[in-house]
């Protein structure tokens, strides 16, 4: 793969870049030793570190400390045809779970119904994410809420190694889904499942003046500090976009210093401070792969991935990149993505 050239003339900018905000020796980066280190002294039973460890020691990446996720809960999020339409064969369940294992993904996350549907053939072969909630677009008119579609113990029973959730924070009905999702993590945890946390923003006062923050550094990591406090092992969010969300919408609180010191313009640096909201990294960040875009899908990975593991990230969950696209085309762009982890000239920023 020739990361030069993915890149164009955004290369030097990104390969080059060093950071001067908050220092990566302040990081608890990944690496080989993550469950060891980091998770081993906390609270967390020995069970769900068998089961984190499990996520960190499958498929290309493992035992690098690094993650690569194939997420197919899109069905429910965007509708089955929305998403499936492009490449119908993944509306057979099997398919999805046969992307994550001959793409080399450490995991598979995706619904009750999918991984139900085949668990006693590919429980044992690739760890299982369930996630247990979902915004579902049939019901009118469509809310920023996420409702629980089953139940902790369904999830173990069907032999996931662990559990993934949502909240839409800023949302009307964001405490309540807060409140939800502490009590789903707290019981996985007594059962020995890991948890994922997908950190969104959801609030039409997040778009000022023709600018949408939705995806501004500052808000969202926000959202990732207040996911490591509800017990998330791993955080997952958008990629930094912008800048100076709490000054747009003027509320909540904020530091100049954010603004002066601790972030800069520079992509990798809006995404330290994500990182280092999750506990300085203790709380690993995974970034979306987002949407597909065509013909730019892997460039546009690759770049992704960069930034990540330059900002001191754990890893990117990508899907429809990769699954609305012919199989031996998803499996290229799920290995591009994990080679950015994999080349060692590519450090952390």
């Amino acid at each position: 793969m020739d990361i030069q050239s993915l890149l164009g003339d955004e290369a030097d900018a990104l390969l080059s870049h060093e950071s001067k905000t908050i220092s990566k020796d302040q990081l608890h980066l990944p690496g080989p030793d993550f469950v060891d280190r980091i998770f081993a002294q906390s609270d967390r039973s020995p069970q769900v570190l068998r089961n984190l460890q499990q996520l960190f020691g499958h498929g290309r990446l493992a035992n690098t400390g690094y993650v690569s996720i194939l997420p197919v809960d899109q069905g429910i999020e965007h509708t089955a045809a929305a998403s499936f339409a492009p490449n119908p064969e993944y509306l057979d369940p099997e398919n999805i779970v046969k992307l994550a294992i001959d793409g080399g993904c450490n995991a598979v996350a995706t619904t009750f119904g999918v991984l139900g549907a085949v668990s006693r053939s590919y429980a044992h072969k690739i760890p299982f994410i369930v996630k247990v909630n979902h915004n579902e677009l049939l019901t009118y008119p469509n809310s920023f809420d996420q409702i629980m579609f089953g139940s902790v113990q369904q999830a173990f029973d069907l032999g996931a190694a662990g559990i993934g959730a949502t909240i839409y924070f800023g949302a009307e009905e964001s405490r309540r889904q807060m409140q939800e999702i502490s009590a789903a993590f707290e019981e996985a945890h007594q059962l020995g499942l890991f948890t994922v946390l997908w950190c969104y923003l959801r609030n039409d006062g997040f778009k000022v003046d023709g600018v949408d923050y939705h995806a501004a550094a500052d808000t969202t990591a926000q959202a990732n500090h207040l996911g490591a406090t509800l017990g998330a092992d791993i955080v997952k969010q958008k990629l930094p976009t912008n800048n100076g969300g709490f000054n747009a919408i003027k509320f909540g609180k904020t530091s100049p210093l954010v603004y002066s010191e601790l972030t800069t313009d520079h992509p990798i640096d809006l995404a330290r401070w994500q990182v280092a909201n999750g506990y300085m990294g203790r709380i690993g960040l995974i970034n979306s792969g987002g949407e597909s875009n065509g013909a730019s899908d892997l460039a546009d990975a690759v770049k992704t991935a960069i930034i990540n593991k330059r900002a001191g990230g754990t890893g990117l969950i990508s899907g429809r990149k990769a699954f609305q696209k012919p199989r031996a085309q998803g499996v290229e762009l799920l290995n591009a993505i994990q080679d950015v982890y994999l080349d060692p000239s590519i450090t952390v920023a």
